[in-house]
């Protein structure tokens, strides 16, 4: 099993890992590809900015010569509880800067009486986004998340994927709060943390090969 763990520390590490070798590599600039956004490397934490370019769409940082099939990935996001101003995820499978799968979280909405069932989406790029998923199939690739985190902390996901099957679990929950089949024949592909408002926040990324 080949494992990459990025992790908290006083200099944040990545570990590109397999059954006979392991090299621990500096996160920094050199490791990650900034798309349409702006990184800050800091106390083992990526601060992600969205450039907000005119036609340019979400922010991604791909992680370099990543390349992912099926197993799991794991990291903490947080954002803000400011209504349409927070998106923040994960894309896997990933062609190029159009061309990938994500799951991503609408802080805001956790706790929301009336948006509840919009804190967690699946989308497929391009062509399957969240409004067109939600008007060809509503409440499918969306849904509640459970546990329900603070909309202003840190909050724990784990995304497994296993051939066309995203399953996805919040705050080490052992029942998924999102299970959605993908929208496309891509197996496998880059990593990337995804993003579309003005900050985001990610750490303690870790990724299974199956």
């Amino acid at each position: 099993m080949k494992s990459l763990i990025l992790f908290t520390s006083i200099t944040l590490s990545l570990y590109f890992g397999g059954l006979n070798a392991q090299t621990n590599t500096k996160a920094v600039q050199d490791n990650w590809t900034t798309y349409n956004s702006k990184a800050v490397y800091e106390n083992g934490t990526i601060h992600l900015n969205h450039l907000r370019n005119d036609g340019e769409g979400s922010a991604l940082l791909w992680l370099k010569d990543s390349n992912f099939k099926d197993g799991s990935i794991e990291l903490d996001i947080r954002g803000k509880d400011v209504r349409g101003q927070s998106f923040v995820g994960l894309a896997f499978h990933g062609l190029d800067n159009s061309h990938y799968d994500a799951v991503y979280f609408r802080p805001f909405n956790f706790k929301s009486p009336e948006k509840k069932d919009n804190a967690v989406q699946y989308i497929d790029s391009p062509g399957n986004g969240f409004y067109e998923l939600r008007k060809k199939f509503p409440g499918k690739y969306e849904n509640a998340v459970r546990p329900v985190p603070d909309p202003n902390d840190w909050f724990h996901v784990k995304i497994e994927i296993n051939g066309e099957k995203v399953k996805v679990y919040l705050e080490g929950s052992n029942e998924p709060t999102l299970t959605v089949e993908k929208l496309n024949d891509r197996s496998e592909g880059m990593i990337g943390l995804w993003m579309d408002s003005m900050d985001g926040w990610f750490r303690n990324l870790t990724v299974k090969d199956r």
